[in-house]
């Protein structure tokens, strides 16, 4: 399959983002980031593709720890009746519910829990009042001592001690001798297909096979929750790669959101630079590692050291230095009117929330909420607006960001 170019043209988005940011006017300071890129020599594909303006319209967050003494949480879902689901690195799935958290649910396979392995993501079923069904991602030790990112469903019990039913769904392939870059987000789409972002595994080899449509790894993938298979309207639903494969070219996505309009959006770790924010298209190639705005942890080039190739998409937006992005959410309640559709991600390395503002596709602001809270992990908006964050510790925290 032949990947599909962008319709708009390099200026016409450069237009569009300097006319943005013009509109916005008193709200921005001067651009958010001004330490030097890790990636020297290299310049933005477009006006406001990086280092957006600062955001400067005087929100701030109280910060509530809800629950501490979590170890290396990850991901979380809300239920309908306001409890969450959380997950912790080492295997654990706990219920918060009524104020108080449970014990581990039992029920789940064994994970592997090696460097970067572990219980990653958690999802729940649009139905879910009818269902109790929910989804999880993890880390799965395979043949040879290779591991895979794989994603398992089952039914929570209706007393929530338990996931019964629990089976393995998908496994991404091939397996590989690695225990880093896994991904991995669980989104559920508008006509109820399963988003499952991956990991290229992170060793030199493995890296490659982003670019290989017969593999999983670097991909955004969409299947069909119940079977793990790849959904028709993939882009190759009929061969020539893949078929539960959304778009590829990817490093290691750890975000992933849909916007109000239904779109996914994601954030991906760039290596030492580089980190993007994408709006994964089906059947494009989103370049790693042939290009990227970033360079490898030896100061060296990623390959050529190009950041453009023809057939190649450019991110929306990319951060150098990098705010190692984990978790996203897009705000839509009503205790911060002035977030309304604002991205939410969360911060590893920039040990923040990261607020971008979003315009006809572009960023035209940034701001970092609740500096030094701790690297975060996870992002979720809480029925009464305030946003809910997972951070990543060994005295991991459920912190309650409110007005």
């Amino acid at each position: 399959m032949k990947p599909l170019r962008r319709s708009l043209t390099m200026k016409r988005r450069s237009l569009i983002a300097l006319l943005a940011a013009m509109v916005a006017g008193p709200a921005f300071a001067q651009q958010m980031n001004s330490a030097p890129p890790n990636a020297a020599g290299q310049s933005p594909a477009f006006q406001g593709q990086t280092r957006a303006p600062e955001l400067q319209d005087g929100i701030h967050v109280k910060q509530q720890s809800v629950i501490s003494g979590l170890e290396n949480p990850w991901g979380m879902a809300l239920l309908p009746d306001g409890s969450w689901l959380i997950t912790e690195k080492p295997g654990r799935m706990r219920l918060f519910a009524d104020g108080k958290l449970s014990e581990p649910l039992a029920g789940l396979p064994k994970v592997d829990t090696r460097k970067q392995g572990g219980l990653l993501d958690v999802a729940v079923a649009p139905d879910f009042a009818q269902t109790r069904r929910i989804w999880w991602s993890f880390a799965e030790t395979r043949e040879g001592g290779k591991t895979s990112t794989s994603v398992a469903t089952g039914t929570l019990s209706a007393d929530g001690t338990r996931i019964e039913g629990a089976k393995v769904i998908f496994r991404q392939e091939p397996a590989w001798e690695s225990t880093m870059h896994y991904g991995s987000r669980l989104v559920f789409d508008q006509q109820g297909g399963l988003f499952v972002t991956t990991g290229e595994r992170s060793l030199p080899k493995a890296r490659q096979l982003a670019q290989d449509v017969n593999t999983h790894l670097g991909k955004v993938l969409r299947i069909d929750p119940m079977t793990g298979r790849g959904l028709s309207g993939n882009p190759f639903a009929n061969g020539g790669g893949q078929p539960e494969i959304w778009s590829w070219g990817h490093r290691n996505l750890q975000a992933a959101a849909l916007d109000a309009e239904g779109r996914l959006w994601t954030v991906e770790h760039g290596p030492k630079g580089g980190d993007e924010l994408n709006m994964p298209l089906a059947g494009r190639n989103y370049g790693w590692p042939i290009i990227t705005y970033g360079e490898d942890y030896s100061g060296k080039a990623i390959g050529k050291g190009i950041t453009q190739q023809e057939g190649m998409e450019q991110p929306v937006y990319y951060w150098d230095p990098v705010i190692a992005p984990s978790g996203m959410a897009f705000y839509d309640g009503a205790m911060f009117p002035e977030m309304q559709g604002d991205a939410l991600i969360g911060g590893l390395q920039a040990k923040a929330l990261v607020r971008l503002k979003i315009k006809d596709g572009h960023v035209i602001g940034e701001q970092h909420l609740a500096q030094g809270i701790g690297r975060v992990r996870d992002v979720a908006i809480a029925p009464d607006g305030a946003i809910m964050v997972l951070t990543d510790a060994e005295d991991g925290a459920l912190i309650r960001l409110s007005r």
